[in-house]
Formats: structure tokens, C-alpha cells, sequence
């Protein structure tokens, strides 16, 4: 790796600084206001020089995609992040009608959070109250996991009578229902379908 300049430095530490505490890659005009650069063409410069001397990458495909991927020429090794794509809200109150959103993606730390994330990973943020009996608030990203056959206590996203909502999958008697993980809110039990769109394995905490 070739060695960086001190300007150099100060951009890859602020893009890493901006993963660690927003779990969010920096854009090139956010870069460019911190370093009161001229345009974000000043602030590509430096990005691409980064990339050509291998600290910095981009994911394909993925806004807001920077990724620090060595030892940031400080000495550090670097945690093994990966970009998940974030597919919108999903309520976790009353169902509603399903959407999908892309916006952005978000940053996670595979070996901090213990999965595996793949091609059917994404993330949901969440609006609604119903769940915080599992520490999940509004605000918070779940990480779902689509295609994985859910346990009864699993937190899932499903689509319950055509509107789509967070919950706890139960099993009780050979039937599935979802429960609410805050008194002021019922169970909800299917009337004619209920698919589960991914399994939660994994929370990223907003930032207060």
C-alpha cells in the first residue's frame, strides 16, 4: 500500500468516523462541506486516490457505499462491515399497506452482530411502539433475512391480510398468529393469509 498523504488521512478518518457512529458511509458533497473543499469534484479526487492505494472501496450498485477496507495507513485493522440494503419502513403497530422503497443502505459490523448476511439480506426501518418489549424502537433497522423458515418467538416481518407489519411469530396449536410485544396492542391473527417475508437477525440502534 502506498503511503498516504496527510490529507489523505484526515478524508479516510472521517469516513470512518462517519461509519462508526452512523453506521453510514459519507457522501462526496458531505465530504466536500467537512473540508470546505471548492466542489464534491475536489472531494472525488481524494476518494478515488484512496481507492487507487486499496483503504477504500465501493459496493456496486449501493448509494452511499464507501467502505474503509484496510488498515486506513494508521496502523488499525479494520472490522469486517458489509453494506445492507435498506428496502424502506415497515410498521410495528397496526398493519399497513405494503410498499418498498429503496434508500440507501446501511453498515454493519458482521463480526460485532454474529450473522451471515447474503443476497437476501436487507433492512427495514421501523415505525411503531408494539415491539418494545424486545428493545426494538422507532427509528431502529431491523435486519431481515428473507427466505429463512421462522421458530415460534422469531421476530419477523410478514404481510398479514395484504398489510405488512413487525412482529412475533407464535405457533400455538399448529396455528401461526403474530404477537405484539407491547400491552397496548392485540395479537393479530390471520383471516385468510399470512406470509413471512424474512426473519429479524439482527438490530442496528438509532442513533440519539
Amino acid at each position: 500500500m502506498k503511503e498516504l498523504t496527510e490529507r489523505q488521512k484526515q478524508v479516510l478518518e472521517f469516513i470512518r468516523h462517519k461509519q462508526d457512529s452512523e453506521m453510514l458511509a459519507p457522501t462526496l458533497r458531505e465530504i466536500a462541506a467537512h473540508f470546505r473543499f471548492s466542489s464534491a469534484n475536489a472531494a472525488l479526487a481524494h476518494v478515488q486516490a484512496l481507492r487507487a492505494k486499496g483503504v477504500l472501496k465501493n459496493v456496486p450498485g449501493r448509494a452511499r457505499s464507501l467502505q474503509v477496507v484496510g488498515p486506513a495507513g494508521l496502523g488499525q485493522p479494520r472490522p469486517q462491515i458489509i453494506s445492507v440494503p435498506i428496502y424502506g419502513s415497515i410498521p410495528a403497530g397496526q398493519p399497513q399497506e405494503a410498499t418498498e422503497d429503496e434508500e440507501g443502505c446501511v453498515l454493519i459490523d458482521i463480526e460485532t452482530l454474529r450473522i451471515k448476511p447474503s443476497a437476501r439480506t436487507f433492512g427495514l426501518r421501523v415505525q411503531g411502539d408494539s415491539m418494545l418489549g424486545k428493545n426494538i424502537a422507532a427509528g431502529d433497522i431491523a435486519i431481515i433475512e428473507h427466505g429463512v423458515e421462522p421458530r415460534s418467538g422469531d421476530v419477523v416481518a410478514a404481510l398479514i391480510d395484504g398489510r405488512v407489519t413487525l412482529k412475533t411469530f407464535v405457533m400455538q396449536r399448529g396455528k401461526p398468529y403474530l404477537r405484539a410485544e407491547n400491552p397496548r396492542y392485540p395479537n393479530l391473527i390471520p383471516q385468510e393469509e399470512l406470509q413471512i417475508q424474512g426473519v429479524m437477525v439482527a438490530l442496528v440502534r438509532r442513533c440519539k
